[in-house]
Parts: structure tokens; sequence; C-alpha cells
């Protein structure tokens, strides 16, 4: 298993810097930053992996033991960057698949006696809280009411608000691993399998739609994850580049959107993989992740989508750095 390196630089004052981990279903990531008058924080170092710690488990509520190595070697890894920047504060995140899984208490022990990292599993709720205010920070809120819609790989938060208060936060175990396992049973996802999603959608949404009952919303926000995935592959379809780091934000339009959500639906295992801007963590769940947000956009009528490079671990760093 290979670390993803985007950045890497060390400075001389270490006395503000903080490691932020968000420890995900489908993702670890580490990033090292210090604060930054200008533009929120500075990025020393950010490293990913595709871990897939719900892989094989997750509906069943545990971690299987090839995902759970993954999980802990990761976790080495990281510690070694950590010690090498000279970090003032770690905070270390889980998430869904932690907070769920029968031996999740167990894989948070492990860590702790091979690393020394403190583990802090979150409620859905406090996650949501996260993920405001690293979308907050984007930049993207405005006085409108946005519905921000962030797709883990075990659940999914909404939070309905604007740049002022959050009206209505909710996190649903839905996520794009869950919701594969439990659907994406043929390659490409099949007619009669799309249609038990949206059902199933239907019944588990149902809170949503009664907290939406006297609010009309003006966009949805993608918070990170499949965004980034769906805004690359539409720059990539006018031979362009897209940067994370150049764009915090990224405002679709409509009739491109669904047009590369729908290529993705309608692709097999293979045409996903060989599609460049798809990462490999990604490859497969990504077709959920795209008929989740067809459905939603459908149901709630919006067709105004905007993505947020920000997402939980920006809101960790928002609460470290006291903005």
């Amino acid at each position: 298993m290979s670390l993803k390196n985007n950045h890497t630089s060390l400075s001389e004052d270490t006395g503000a810097r903080v490691a932020v981990m968000d420890l995900g279903t489908n993702t670890f990531h580490l990033l090292i930053a210090e604060p930054d008058a200008e533009n929120f924080f500075k990025e020393l170092q950010h490293e990913y992996v595709g871990v897939k710690l719900g892989e094989g488990g997750i509906n069943e509520g545990t971690i299987k033991p090839d995902a759970y190595q993954r999980g802990l070697d990761t976790l080495i890894s990281f510690q070694g960057i950590i010690e090498q920047h000279k970090v003032s504060k770690v905070k270390a995140i889980a998430t869904s698949a932690l907070r769920s899984a029968s031996n999740g208490q167990q894989f948070i022990d492990e860590v702790k006696q091979y690393t020394g990292i403190h583990i802090e599993t979150i409620s859905g709720d406090t996650e949501a809280g996260y993920i405001y205010q690293g979308v907050r920070a984007s930049g993207c809120l405005g006085t409108e009411t946005s519905l921000i819609m962030d797709i883990g790989g075990g659940s999914v938060e909404f939070i309905l608000t604007n740049n002022h208060e959050i009206f209505y936060k909710q996190s649903f175990e839905i996520g794009a691993a869950r919701l594969m396992a439990k659907f994406h049973q043929t390659d490409p996802i099949a007619p009669h399998e799309v249609t038990s999603l949206n059902k199933y959608l239907d019944k588990q949404l149902d809170p949503l739609y009664s907290a939406l009952t006297n609010h009309s919303i003006s966009n949805l926000i993608g918070s990170s994850g499949a965004f980034e995935t769906f805004a690359e592959l539409i720059e990539l379809g006018k031979n362009k580049t897209f940067d994370l780091k150049e764009n915090k934000t990224y405002y679709f339009k409509e009739e491109e959107l669904l047009k590369h959500t729908n290529q993705i639906i309608h692709a097999n295992h293979d045409e996903r993989a060989a599609t460049k801007g798809i990462i490999p963590v990604r490859v497969d769940m990504i077709v959920v992740a795209s008929l989740l947000t067809q459905y939603v956009m459908q149901k709630l009528e919006v067709s105004n989508v905007v993505m947020s490079a920000y997402s939980l671990k920006e809101g960790v760093l928002a609460e470290l750095f006291c903005i």
C-alpha cells in the first residue's frame, strides 16, 4: 500500500503546527498544517490512503482482518510522518465504520498501543458540525439557504444552512460502501437495483424531507469526495486540468453533472478503472454516489450544485485554529 504524498515542506516554527486525521470508512487522511492569516491554513503535508476499512464487513458491523491490518499499518506510517513534523497537537477523528464496528474499540486500543495516537470516535451529529465548519471556511456559503451533502463510505451527512446559522443537520447510515454492498450486485448496476436503491432512500431520508418542508433550497453543496471526482471528470472532458489546491469551490452546470454521472452509472468496473480522474478507491463506490447525487437533485428539485473541497478535516482545523 502506498501513501499518496501531495505536498511536503517543513518550516522552522512548529509551535502552532497540528496534525488532523480523518479516519473514514474508505480513506484515511492525514493533514499537517499551521495557521495562515491570508488562506486560513498552510498545508505542510497531506497523505491519503484508500484503506477501505469497511470492505466486506460494513453492513455486518465489523472490520474484517485484511481491512483491520491495512488501517493499523497506515496509522503506524502516519505516526512516523507526524514525528518528522514535530507537531504541537494531534487530533484523530473516526467516523461511521469505527463508530458502528463491533471490533472498533479493539482497533482504537491497538492503534494507541502501537503508535500513541488517541482516536476520538465522534457521533454523526458532531461529524455534521465539523463538515459545516469546513464548508463554511471554503467560502461557498452565502445568505441564501443551502443544503450540504457529504457522501462518506459509511454515512451521509445533510446540513441545511447559510453562512450564519444551521437550521438542521443529521447523519444517515447510508454511505457509499453500505449502499454498494446492499444494492450494487451486478456491473454495470442493473435498472432493478437502481429502483430498489431509490425506494430505500425514499424511506431512509424521510426525516430529511420533513425538515425541509418549510425551507426553499437555493443550492446543493457537495463536500469533497465524489464531488471532487465529478468536477475533475468534467474539466478533463474539456481537456483542462483540475487542481483542488487551486479550486476550493466548483460550480457545476446541471447538464454537465448529469451527463458525467450518467456515464459513471452505465459504465462497468473496467471502464471506470480506465477513466482518468477516478481514483482507485472510488472506482466502484462512485456509482452509488452518482445515483445518490442524482436522486437528491431530482427529489428536492435542485439544479444548482456546488463542490466544496473543504470538509471534515478542515472543520477540525477551524476549531483548532479558533476560526
